[in-house]
């Protein structure tokens, strides 16, 4: 989908990325004028900041009252390589990792990649498209571990408080270790986000400077590991990646301080929720996942097709707008569902929205 977006763009056609799970918008003005001046006076090289792990554990007590060690606060090249040393320093292949379905894409190829075995859990309306305690109490055998997103990618939904402390529970009676994806922490409308170290204090944790931070292109994750941990970790990371990009981590540091740009980010994305939300009822797309958090909603079409690829597809020639199949998170289900990232402005929301509403028309009337 993302191919034909571009090549339909150079053609000449207008185009509205709402398919990408990115900001749309760029590093805060401090973290751009701060690699300005680092490329002016500092030839770099490999190089782990020290104050950028002091300033990320600082975030963790001020945001959720939890005490991290600076030393425990592994700088990466993105969440991406922050997910692949988590899954490869703390499991052995073979071993079973516990995951929801739908869920994003690369954790369960990661797994795959790294001869671990995804074991994908259903997660329905019920369980607002979620894990739960109740679905890891009943697995026999307990699996090795277990991927938790909250806010999760494709739904938006955010576990709370009393789902990840039962969660948290039930994995310390069956030695489940838990790897945490809280790359969306920020991106929320209602109650905020929790961070699993609040639970178990033996989670890791993976986050990224690319979702709240705004910094998708400067490839600048982190891991939090427990205390006994870091040092095979570390062994894992200065093989697999050396170090991560300094530019990235000297801008990271300033950006860290910029919150009244990156909320105001936050509000443009709350108001394009709210502007979706109104909408895609008269679109005849009223079955959605709740969207708490992250950038996305994800839809139910089965009224209108069983082939969201296609669907998708169908939908890019005709208007313009792209969008992401849900085939993508949930080769089961996924057929009758797409995903709709708002992280976009409000001019191109507004835009697709005159383009959606006919071609939906159209399609609800031909499916009748």
């Amino acid at each position: 989908i993302s191919r034909l977006a571009h090549r339909m763009k150079a053609e000449g056609r207008s185009i509205i990325h709402m398919e990408f799970g990115q900001p749309s918008t760029g590093a805060p003005q401090a973290a751009i004028a701060t690699a300005h001046h680092v490329l002016d006076s500092d030839g770099m090289g490999y190089w782990e900041s020290a104050p950028l792990k002091g300033r990320i554990a600082r975030r963790y007590h001020d945001e959720y009252g939890v005490s991290v060690d600076p030393e425990r606060i592994l700088l990466t090249c993105g969440a991406s390589p922050g997910l692949v040393l988590a899954l490869s320093s703390l499991f052995r292949p073979g071993d079973r990792i516990a995951l929801a379905r739908p869920g994003y894409v690369a954790y369960r190829n990661t797994l795959r990649a790294l001869h671990l075995e995804p074991l994908e859990i259903a997660c329905g309306a019920e369980t607002r498209y979620q894990l739960t305690a109740a679905h890891l109490a009943a697995l026999d055998p307990a699996p090795a571990g277990v991927i938790i997103a909250s806010p999760a990618n494709p739904t938006g939904t955010i576990i709370d408080a009393a789902g990840l402390r039962a969660i948290a529970a039930v994995c310390r009676d069956r030695g489940i270790r838990i790897v945490s994806d809280e790359i969306y922490h920020g991106l929320s409308y209602g109650v905020p986000a929790r961070t699993m170290l609040e639970f178990e204090p033996e989670a890791l944790v993976v986050n990224s400077f690319s979702k709240y931070f705004s910094m998708a292109g400067w490839r600048l994750g982190w891991v939090v590991c427990p205390p006994d941990h870091v040092a095979r970790a570390r062994a894992f990371i200065g093989n697999m990646f050396l170090t991560a990009p300094s530019l990235s981590q000297h801008a990271a540091l300033a950006a860290m301080d910029a919150s009244d740009e990156l909320d105001g980010h936050v509000a443009v994305y709350r108001h394009n929720r709210a502007l979706l939300l109104a909408a895609l009822p008269d679109l005849g797309l009223a079955s959605i996942a709740p969207p708490d958090g992250a950038f996305y909603i994800y839809a139910d079409i089965a009224h209108l097709t069983d082939d969201s690829l296609g669907f998708c597809e169908r939908l890019l020639r005709d208007t313009g707008v792209a969008t992401a199949p849900g085939v993508d998170f949930d080769p089961v289900e996924g057929h009758h569902f797409l995903r709709f990232s708002f992280a976009v402005s409000t001019a191109e929301i507004v835009e697709a929205l005159a383009r959606l509403k006919p071609w939906f028309a159209a399609q609800a009337s031909s499916s009748r």
